[in-house]
């Protein structure tokens, strides 16, 4: 059989063996409600504080910062009403247009109610204009919060947050940052970024699927989307999924810095990847800044080919990639972060994302490589 390679940890990360581990324990021991008063509730509850107590050493916050979600769309939702209700109706917010869709969906919506907001276009490299700049344009355009994502999850583009937090200083702009694609692969740290809410979610750093958190400065009152429990402080009703955010809890403490000291081998593997690419003359282009990317993403588009077909025949090859948001696919649409970049309709659709993990073999690579112009030929041919 043939070996698969597995080249979207963007859209999900294996679950950690760790994590693993310590879920099963959860299942098995810890059956109680944590708002209960009794020994078995309490005990759950020590081990939902211990999972927050976890992801705060890492993230560089506190305790009482850590609010647990069922993911980073939640967390994103939960940010952007908060930032709403946090302003005057006169004042904007402000985003990106390559913001994940669980940023832009809600922003949409505010702004179909009268919020206004300030749309941040990236250049052809997907950059934002520089910090001072931005800062500026905040102060024109009366920017009371902004919501701008830390690290691309399409094409891999990293944003220096922490040099806008400090441009801002003095004017009195709430900042949220969608940090999901970016812990456990560039350093992260709540407080040093100098941001009021950061988003993350669990899969994609080794913990289960359906569960995350929302870090906020206890300075911002948040505005919950579930109501009707005490849970989180009375920030986000409803009985904690203590399995998953135990799972959580154990890859914070061990997946991240483990793939945080594999992010120079990742770097090494996503350029020989894409020197292979080169090498092979398959017209292909990259997508994004080489220079302030994640060291596990690499975006590319080859011309004269639909995207979907090679996704299907790179499959068929046994190499699993995405074509953007994993949380967009099915779309007929291109996406929208490889049109912000300026690329035309008709090419945007021959983008793909290769993005790799902390097991991605130097083997791997190379077979990947092995088989990408047979694929690439074959869904040019079909195309």
């Amino acid at each position: 059989m043939q070996h698969r390679i597995y080249l979207d940890h963007n859209a999900t990360a294996p679950l950690h063996l760790a994590a693993l581990e310590a879920m099963q324990a959860a299942l098995v021991e810890l059956h109680g409600n944590p708002s209960s008063i009794h020994r078995d509730g309490q005990r759950a509850r020590a081990a939902v504080e211990e999972a927050r107590r976890e992801v705060a050493r890492a993230l560089g916050a506190s305790l009482t910062e850590v609010v647990f979600t069922s993911g980073a769309s939640e967390a994103n939702n939960l940010a952007v009403q908060t930032l709403h209700r946090a302003l005057p109706p006169g004042r904007a917010i402000a985003a990106s247009v390559v913001e994940h869709p669980s940023v832009l969906a809600p922003l949409r919506a505010l702004e179909a109610q009268g919020r206004r907001v300030v749309w941040l276009d990236v250049d052809p490299l997907g950059r934002l204009p520089a910090p001072d700049a931005l800062a500026a344009r905040f102060a024109h355009e009366d920017v009371g919060a902004a919501s701008l994502m830390l690290a691309n999850n399409e094409i891999g583009a990293c944003y220096d947050l922490a040099a806008l937090a400090g441009a801002l200083s003095g004017q009195g702009v709430w900042l949220h940052t969608d940090a999901t694609q970016a812990i456990g692969r560039i350093p992260v740290s709540f407080g040093a970024l100098g941001v009021h809410l950061l988003s993350l979610s669990g899969h994609k750093l080794g913990g289960p699927k359906g569960v995350g958190a929302l870090i906020a400065d206890p300075a911002l009152t948040l505005a919950p989307l579930l109501l009707g429990g005490h849970q989180e402080r009375g920030r986000r009703g409803g009985t904690e999924n203590v399995p998953a955010i135990v799972g959580l809890g154990a890859a914070a403490r061990v997946a991240i810095p483990e793939a945080l000291a594999a992010a120079p081998h990742l770097a090494a593997r996503r350029d020989r990847l894409w020197a292979g690419i080169q090498a092979a003359g398959l017209d292909a282009c990259r997508q994004g800044d080489p220079a302030a990317c994640l060291p596990n993403t690499l975006s590319v588009r080859f011309g004269g080919v639909d995207g979907e077909t090679l996704l299907m025949n790179l499959d068929l090859a046994g190499i699993s990639v995405s074509a953007g948001a994993a949380c967009s696919a099915g779309s007929l649409e291109p996406s929208h972060v490889v049109l912000a970049l300026g690329v035309p309709p008709e090419q945007a659709r021959g983008a793909v994302r290769f993005s790799l993990g902390p097991r991605t073999t130097d083997a791997e690579i190379d077979a990947t490589l092995d088989r990408l112009p047979a694929v690439v030929a074959r869904s040019r041919i079909a195309s």
